[in-house]
């Protein structure tokens, strides 16, 4: 399985074909409905369908700055894992890293690691979920053993617990295990559309809570969504992040 479960088990959640593009750079209005079809954008991010749970069709059109879901056919009952996590990212993830990308890069080794997103939303049961992922080692495959979740936005009957402060915004947040890896989540209380902010925030909010250490590693950032039921429409009309050392 390329993407394990995102789980939220303890509280009565449960935690995470035709491929007509090809890796490469992407311009406007390229289709990928393979499972784990990707390409690049910008020549530094890459934008990846990852129908990771499920055998029904999703398509993503891919633009010039993100993509959108165009066909999602698939269905998880809400107290199991979602069934896909269409996304762009920079780093490495399974192998598949992004042109030029500094990742995985020490944590003591950051200075600086920004990003911006544009979400736009439609009917479903998902989230809006930028993942930042952490590991012991500099691991370039397979499931790290951190993965910060941020959701921007939530449709559905998820109820997370506990709040705190990061980047001036509220946030309400749980942390468990999905079975493969540990999941420290920070859930906006109210949709959240676009934003620009420090990475560095959160992973330094994890390192506060004893989770890692400066010695692991910074291995990718990605945002997309993870749909259980429906979500067509769901875009990413703008993804940008950059880490320096």
């Amino acid at each position: 399985m390329r993407m394990t479960f995102r789980a939220v088990a303890a509280a009565g959640l449960l935690v995470a074909s035709t491929f007509v593009a090809t890796a490469g750079p992407a311009h406007a209005d390229v289709t990928i409905c393979d499972q784990y079809g990707s390409t690049t954008i910008q020549g530094r991010y890459v934008v990846q369908n990852n129908r990771w749970g499920t055998s029904a069709q999703q398509c993503i059109n891919v633009t010039s700055s993100g993509f959108q879901i165009t066909s999602q056919q698939g269905s998880s009952p809400t107290n199991g894992a979602p069934v896909s996590y269409p996304s762009a990212f920079l780093g490495c993830h399974y192998t598949n890293c992004s042109p030029g990308s500094t990742l995985p890069m020490q944590v003591s080794r950051i200075r600086s690691a920004t990003s911006s997103i544009n979400y736009r939303y439609a009917g479903g049961t998902y989230n809006a979920s930028y993942d930042i992922w952490l590991d012991p080692t500099p691991k370039t495959n397979g499931v790290n053993q951190m993965e910060i979740m941020i959701w921007f936005n939530r449709q559905g009957s998820i109820q997370p617990i506990g709040s705190t402060t990061i980047g001036g915004r509220n946030w309400q947040v749980w942390r468990g295990s999905n079975g493969s890896n540990n999941v420290i989540s920070y859930v906006a209380p109210s949709p959240i559309n676009s934003w620009s902010f420090s990475v560095l925030d959160f992973i330094n909010d994890v390192r506060a809570r004893g989770a890692i250490t400066n010695s692991w590693y910074l291995t990718s950032i990605q945002a997309g969504f993870e749909p259980w039921n429906g979500g067509v429409g769901l875009a990413v009309d703008n993804f940008s992040a950059s880490v320096s050392g």
